[in-house]
This record gives C-alpha cells, structure tokens and sequence, in this order.
C-alpha cells in the first residue's frame, strides 16, 4: 500500500468503528459470524490480525479467548493508536504498523483474522497472501476473512450497490464522510466468492468456504489440516 493510501486510511480511522455500523447493513451478522468461526483448541491461542484497523474484529475474538496473545498489523498508524486505546495497555497484545502482505511475519499462528482489508490486494497479492498465511498457521489454525467481493454479475453489483447507498443515506454520516468512504471503496479489487474459495484451496486450505454473504459482504472460512497427521 502507498503513502497515499496510508493517508486516506489515517483520515478515517478516528470514526471509523462508529461509521461501519452506519456503512455495513449486516453489521452485527457479518461480525458475528466472523467472530463464532474463531475456533480453538489452545485456550491462550496466537492470533494475527490483518489490516486490523481499531481493533474492533480483535476485540470480539479476544472476549472469546482473554488469554490470546494478539498482533495486529495495519499500514495506519492512527486505527492502530485506536486500537491501543480500546485495548488498554493489554500487555498480550502487539502492534505492527506495516504492509501486511510484504512483512515477514514469524508465527506460528493458532488463527488469522481480518476484516474488510484483504479486497484492496491484487488478485496476484490476494493469491500470495493466502499462501503466506497457511504457511504461518500452526497444524489445524484457522483463516477467517470477512471482505467485500463482488457478486456473480453486473445486475447482482447494481443492485447489491442500490441496497447500500440506500442504507447509508438512511443514516447520519455527512456528506465529508461519505466521500472519504467512497475514495476508500475505490482502492477495492473485487473478486467474486468462488474465487476467493478456489485460492484458499489452492494455497491449501481445507474446508475452505463463504460462511456468511449479504449483499457483498462474506465470511470465508478455511482450516489448515497437514495430511497424515
């Protein structure tokens, strides 16, 4: 991600947990969701968060597991002071600011999560991202991204698109903040959900799937599973 993207990440975090229920008319289905498919076995498990922003996908799965130990990684250095506000000095909890999709993060990882990042990489960087992350997942972690895609056709797009507009002019937002949003949605590559599916497989994932889909929000779920283990 460039400096300008990281600008224009900067000049929305300060609202941005107040702006996405106003922007996203699944919120609390589309979090849920993400945030129930955070399974594991390990009690104090290792989680990386990609594109975390304020933390706010962080914070339901770390009420889950008040153990974890969290690293979140965002470009934005101001959603990530953010993030360390809403998490109090958590002395479990780190933070990286970084283009996730080039660090070279150590791991291993009980979990990766992220939340309405992954769609603004290439489709070439969304490929090599997932194989990143199943290379950092421990034997049987998992891979919970909940994105923007694209539907299977334009009228399906159009329509999706209609049934948004109408949701965020239903709401409070200005028109200052409408159209930062909209210069955000404009960094968004979309791909459709089956080919988010066919690329966790490809990078190896089992049971790789869309969990949850309104409009053009969806949950993708994926395991890491080593044959003959």
């Amino acid at each position: 991600m460039n400096p300008s993207t990281n600008y224009l990440f900067d000049a929305i975090a300060s609202n941005y947990d107040r702006q996405r229920k106003l922007l996203i008319p699944c919120f609390d289905e589309f979090y849920e969701m993400a945030a129930a498919l955070a399974e594991t076995d390990n009690p104090a498990p290792r989680i990386l968060d990609l594109g975390a922003g304020t933390g706010l996908l962080s914070s339901m799965v770390l009420r889950k597991y008040p153990k974890a130990q969290l690293t979140l990684a965002d470009c934005s250095s101001e959603s990530l002071e953010g993030a360390r506000l809403r998490f109090d000095q958590n002395p479990n909890i780190n933070f990286i600011v970084t283009n996730y999709a080039t660090h070279p993060f150590t791991g291993p990882y009980d979990m990766v999560i992220s939340s309405l990042s992954i769609h603004q990489l290439t489709h070439p960087g969304k490929k090599q991202l997932f194989e990143r992350i199943h290379q950092l997942l421990t034997d049987d972690g998992v891979f919970i991204n909940a994105d923007l895609i694209l539907g299977n056709s334009a009228y399906s797009d159009a329509y999706s698109y209609r049934r948004w507009i109408t949701h965020v002019n239903q709401g409070i937002l200005t028109e200052a903040e409408i159209d930062k949003v909209m210069k955000w949605l404009e960094l968004s590559v979309g791909a459709k959900h089956a080919d988010y599916i066919r690329w966790m497989k490809q990078a190896g994932f089992e049971d790789a799937d869309c969990m949850y889909k309104y409009l053009n929000f969806a949950v993708f779920f994926g395991r890491k599973i080593v044959k003959g283990s």
